[in-house]
Protein backbone atom coordinates (compact mmCIF):
# COMPACT_ATOMS: atom_id res chain seq x y z
CA UNK A 1 0.00 0.00 0.00
CA UNK A 2 0.98 3.32 -0.61
CA UNK A 3 -0.38 6.52 0.79
CA UNK A 4 -0.21 8.86 -2.75
CA UNK A 5 -2.70 8.12 -5.45
CA UNK A 6 -0.87 9.98 -8.34
CA UNK A 7 1.44 12.71 -8.30
CA UNK A 8 1.72 15.01 -10.96
CA UNK A 9 4.78 17.76 -10.89
CA UNK A 10 4.35 19.23 -7.76
CA UNK A 11 0.37 18.07 -7.19
CA UNK A 12 -0.27 15.02 -5.24
CA UNK A 13 -3.53 13.25 -4.74
CA UNK A 14 -3.64 11.33 -1.49
CA UNK A 15 -5.72 7.81 -0.98
CA UNK A 16 -6.65 9.65 2.40
CA UNK A 17 -8.29 12.53 0.88
CA UNK A 18 -9.89 11.01 -2.00
CA UNK A 19 -11.97 8.73 -0.02
CA UNK A 20 -13.18 11.59 2.22
CA UNK A 21 -13.49 13.15 -1.04
CA UNK A 22 -15.72 9.79 -2.14
CA UNK A 23 -17.32 9.82 0.80
CA UNK A 24 -18.62 13.32 0.19
CA UNK A 25 -20.00 12.64 -2.91
CA UNK A 26 -21.67 9.73 -2.14
CA UNK A 27 -23.19 10.60 0.73
CA UNK A 28 -24.43 13.39 -1.22
CA UNK A 29 -26.55 11.54 -3.02
CA UNK A 30 -27.97 9.22 -0.19
CA UNK A 31 -28.84 12.33 1.70
CA UNK A 32 -30.53 14.10 -0.97
CA UNK A 33 -32.71 10.62 -2.12
CA UNK A 34 -33.54 10.33 1.74
CA UNK A 35 -35.02 14.19 1.70
CA UNK A 36 -36.89 13.86 -0.88
CA UNK A 37 -38.13 10.15 0.49
CA UNK A 38 -38.49 12.21 3.74
CA UNK A 39 -40.09 15.02 2.56
CA UNK A 40 -38.00 17.14 4.28
CA UNK A 41 -38.14 20.51 2.85
CA UNK A 42 -34.65 21.52 1.68
CA UNK A 43 -33.98 21.85 -1.69
CA UNK A 44 -30.77 20.58 -3.50
CA UNK A 45 -28.80 23.86 -3.46
CA UNK A 46 -29.95 23.54 0.42
CA UNK A 47 -28.66 19.69 1.02
CA UNK A 48 -25.06 20.75 -0.40
CA UNK A 49 -24.84 23.42 1.97
CA UNK A 50 -25.58 21.66 4.64
CA UNK A 51 -22.92 18.97 3.96
CA UNK A 52 -21.01 21.76 2.97
CA UNK A 53 -20.72 22.94 6.69
CA UNK A 54 -21.36 19.68 8.70
CA UNK A 55 -18.25 18.70 6.93
CA UNK A 56 -16.20 21.71 7.86
CA UNK A 57 -17.47 20.99 11.29
CA UNK A 58 -16.88 17.65 11.43
CA UNK A 59 -13.28 18.28 10.37
CA UNK A 60 -12.43 20.91 12.45
CA UNK A 61 -13.76 19.45 15.96
CA UNK A 62 -11.88 15.47 14.22
CA UNK A 63 -8.48 17.81 14.18
CA UNK A 64 -9.19 19.66 17.19
CA UNK A 65 -10.08 16.32 19.45
CA UNK A 66 -7.10 14.66 17.65
CA UNK A 67 -4.52 17.40 18.78
CA UNK A 68 -6.00 18.26 22.07
CA UNK A 69 -4.79 14.02 22.91
CA UNK A 70 -1.32 14.41 21.40
CA UNK A 71 -1.03 18.37 23.04
CA UNK A 72 2.98 18.11 23.90
CA UNK A 73 3.75 17.03 20.38
CA UNK A 74 1.86 19.52 18.67
CA UNK A 75 2.81 22.54 20.96
CA UNK A 76 6.77 21.41 19.70
CA UNK A 77 5.47 20.85 15.99
CA UNK A 78 3.00 23.61 15.24
CA UNK A 79 3.47 23.76 11.47
CA UNK A 80 1.82 19.71 11.60
CA UNK A 81 -1.70 21.22 12.99
CA UNK A 82 -3.16 21.43 9.56
CA UNK A 83 -1.47 18.76 8.30
CA UNK A 84 -4.22 16.33 8.43
CA UNK A 85 -3.24 14.75 4.97
CA UNK A 86 -0.74 13.26 7.71
CA UNK A 87 -3.43 11.37 9.19
CA UNK A 88 -5.04 12.27 12.60
CA UNK A 89 -8.52 12.87 12.68
CA UNK A 90 -10.71 11.77 15.04
CA UNK A 91 -14.65 10.73 14.25
CA UNK A 92 -15.90 11.30 17.83
CA UNK A 93 -14.48 14.76 17.69
CA UNK A 94 -15.75 15.04 14.03
CA UNK A 95 -19.42 13.84 15.09
CA UNK A 96 -19.06 16.32 17.81
CA UNK A 97 -18.46 19.23 15.63
CA UNK A 98 -20.66 17.92 12.87
CA UNK A 99 -23.46 17.88 14.84
CA UNK A 100 -23.22 21.57 16.04
CA UNK A 101 -23.08 23.00 12.68
CA UNK A 102 -26.00 21.02 11.57
CA UNK A 103 -27.85 21.74 14.27
CA UNK A 104 -27.08 25.46 13.67
CA UNK A 105 -28.04 25.06 10.09
CA UNK A 106 -31.45 23.52 10.33
CA UNK A 107 -32.46 25.57 12.96
CA UNK A 108 -32.16 28.52 10.64
CA UNK A 109 -34.21 26.10 7.78
CA UNK A 110 -36.89 25.66 10.47
CA UNK A 111 -35.86 21.62 9.53
CA UNK A 112 -36.49 19.17 12.87
CA UNK A 113 -33.05 17.76 13.48
CA UNK A 114 -33.52 14.81 14.45
CA UNK A 115 -35.33 13.87 11.43
CA UNK A 116 -32.97 14.74 9.12
CA UNK A 117 -30.01 12.93 11.35
CA UNK A 118 -32.27 9.83 10.17
CA UNK A 119 -31.64 10.88 7.11
CA UNK A 120 -28.03 11.12 7.21
CA UNK A 121 -27.37 8.51 9.46
CA UNK A 122 -26.40 5.79 6.64
CA UNK A 123 -24.31 8.67 4.61
CA UNK A 124 -22.19 9.09 7.56
CA UNK A 125 -21.38 5.31 8.32
CA UNK A 126 -20.80 4.63 4.56
CA UNK A 127 -18.14 7.87 4.75
CA UNK A 128 -16.52 6.56 7.74
CA UNK A 129 -15.91 2.82 5.58
CA UNK A 130 -14.20 4.87 2.66
CA UNK A 131 -12.18 6.81 5.29
CA UNK A 132 -11.15 3.89 7.30
CA UNK A 133 -9.43 2.59 3.61
CA UNK A 134 -7.49 5.65 3.34
CA UNK A 135 -6.07 4.99 6.76
CA UNK A 136 -5.07 1.91 5.32
CA UNK A 137 -3.13 3.24 2.79
CA UNK A 138 -2.07 5.79 4.68
CA UNK A 139 -0.62 2.85 7.29
CA UNK A 140 -2.33 4.77 10.33
CA UNK A 141 -4.96 4.09 12.04
CA UNK A 142 -3.08 1.02 12.90
CA UNK A 143 -3.13 -2.55 15.34
CA UNK A 144 -0.89 -4.36 17.64
CA UNK A 145 1.61 -6.83 16.17
CA UNK A 146 -0.48 -10.41 15.43
CA UNK A 147 0.56 -14.09 14.48
CA UNK A 148 -2.48 -14.27 12.42
CA UNK A 149 -1.98 -15.17 9.20
CA UNK A 150 -4.34 -11.99 7.88
CA UNK A 151 -1.20 -9.60 9.79
CA UNK A 152 0.02 -7.04 7.60
CA UNK A 153 3.40 -5.82 7.07
CA UNK A 154 3.22 -1.86 6.76
CA UNK A 155 5.90 -0.01 4.78
CA UNK A 156 8.94 1.93 7.40
CA UNK A 157 7.47 4.73 5.96
CA UNK A 158 3.78 4.89 7.72
CA UNK A 159 3.20 5.55 11.13
CA UNK A 160 2.19 1.93 11.44
CA UNK A 161 5.64 0.07 9.36
CA UNK A 162 7.35 3.15 12.15
CA UNK A 163 6.69 2.05 15.10
CA UNK A 164 6.42 -2.09 14.21
CA UNK A 165 8.90 -2.16 11.22
CA UNK A 166 9.17 -5.46 9.57
CA UNK A 167 6.21 -6.84 11.73
CA UNK A 168 2.53 -8.14 11.08
CA UNK A 169 0.03 -5.94 12.73
CA UNK A 170 -3.94 -6.57 13.13
CA UNK A 171 -5.02 -4.57 10.23
CA UNK A 172 -7.97 -2.68 12.58
CA UNK A 173 -8.70 -0.23 9.95
CA UNK A 174 -10.26 -3.24 7.57
CA UNK A 175 -11.73 -4.61 10.52
CA UNK A 176 -13.40 -1.03 11.29
CA UNK A 177 -14.26 -0.73 7.44
CA UNK A 178 -15.70 -4.17 7.18
CA UNK A 179 -17.94 -3.46 10.48
CA UNK A 180 -18.82 -0.06 8.98
CA UNK A 181 -20.03 -1.32 5.94
CA UNK A 182 -22.36 -4.02 7.44
CA UNK A 183 -23.97 -1.48 9.49
CA UNK A 184 -24.80 0.73 6.82
CA UNK A 185 -26.41 -2.20 4.93
CA UNK A 186 -28.36 -2.09 7.91
CA UNK A 187 -29.61 0.99 8.41
CA UNK A 188 -29.79 1.28 4.40
CA UNK A 189 -31.72 -2.13 3.48
CA UNK A 190 -33.48 -2.40 7.08
CA UNK A 191 -34.19 0.11 9.18
CA UNK A 192 -34.74 2.66 6.50
CA UNK A 193 -37.63 1.21 4.90
CA UNK A 194 -40.16 1.47 8.00
CA UNK A 195 -41.08 4.72 9.20
CA UNK A 196 -40.00 4.88 13.23
CA UNK A 197 -40.14 7.89 14.80
CA UNK A 198 -37.48 10.47 14.30
CA UNK A 199 -33.92 9.65 15.59
CA UNK A 200 -34.52 6.09 15.75
CA UNK A 201 -32.17 5.36 13.27
CA UNK A 202 -29.34 7.98 14.27
CA UNK A 203 -29.89 6.38 17.55
CA UNK A 204 -29.16 2.85 16.04
CA UNK A 205 -26.12 4.22 14.25
CA UNK A 206 -24.52 5.36 17.37
CA UNK A 207 -25.21 2.01 19.26
CA UNK A 208 -24.11 -0.21 16.52
CA UNK A 209 -20.89 2.01 15.69
CA UNK A 210 -19.88 2.66 19.14
CA UNK A 211 -19.99 -1.39 19.64
CA UNK A 212 -17.82 -2.07 16.59
CA UNK A 213 -15.49 0.41 17.45
CA UNK A 214 -15.37 -0.61 21.08
CA UNK A 215 -14.55 -4.25 20.00
CA UNK A 216 -12.12 -2.95 17.35
CA UNK A 217 -9.90 -0.08 19.43
CA UNK A 218 -8.86 -3.69 21.45
CA UNK A 219 -6.52 -4.23 18.69
CA UNK A 220 -5.44 -0.75 18.47
CA UNK A 221 -1.72 0.37 18.85
CA UNK A 222 -2.08 3.94 18.64
CA UNK A 223 -5.49 5.07 20.48
CA UNK A 224 -5.59 7.69 22.21
CA UNK A 225 -5.75 7.53 25.83
CA UNK A 226 -7.68 9.04 28.70
CA UNK A 227 -4.64 8.14 31.62
CA UNK A 228 -4.43 3.97 31.31
CA UNK A 229 -7.94 3.93 29.34
CA UNK A 230 -8.75 4.28 25.80
CA UNK A 231 -10.38 7.25 24.74
CA UNK A 232 -12.10 5.83 22.23
CA UNK A 233 -13.77 3.04 24.34
CA UNK A 234 -14.69 5.40 27.05
CA UNK A 235 -16.35 7.20 24.59
CA UNK A 236 -18.08 4.26 22.73
CA UNK A 237 -19.38 2.70 26.08
CA UNK A 238 -20.97 6.03 27.11
CA UNK A 239 -22.75 6.45 23.51
CA UNK A 240 -23.88 3.10 23.64
CA UNK A 241 -25.73 3.38 27.08
CA UNK A 242 -27.05 7.08 26.52
CA UNK A 243 -28.26 6.44 22.50
CA UNK A 244 -30.01 2.70 24.50
CA UNK A 245 -31.79 5.06 26.82
CA UNK A 246 -33.21 7.53 24.72
CA UNK A 247 -34.23 4.25 22.15
CA UNK A 248 -35.64 2.86 25.30
CA UNK A 249 -37.36 5.61 27.19
CA UNK A 250 -38.79 7.93 23.93
CA UNK A 251 -39.58 4.01 22.60
CA UNK A 252 -37.85 5.22 18.87
CA UNK A 253 -38.63 1.99 17.42
CA UNK A 254 -42.61 2.56 17.24
CA UNK A 255 -43.85 3.84 13.70
CA UNK A 256 -44.04 7.81 13.36
CA UNK A 257 -47.11 9.43 15.35
CA UNK A 258 -47.69 6.69 17.83
CA UNK A 259 -47.20 7.89 21.67
CA UNK A 260 -44.43 7.30 23.90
Amino acid sequence: MHPIFFKLGPIEVRFYGLMYVIGILVGSVLIKSEVRRKLIRLTDDDVMNFIVWTVIGGIICARAYYVAFNLSYYLSEPAEIPAIWHGGLAIHGGLIGGALAAWIYLKKKYVPFWRMADAVAPAIILGQAFGRFGNFMNGDAHGMPTSMPWGIVFPRTSAAGAQFPGIPLHPTMLYELVFNLSIFAFLWFALRKKEHKDGFIFAMYFVLYSVGRFIVEGFRADSLMLGPIRAAQAVSLTLVVAASVVIIYKRLWEPKGSKG
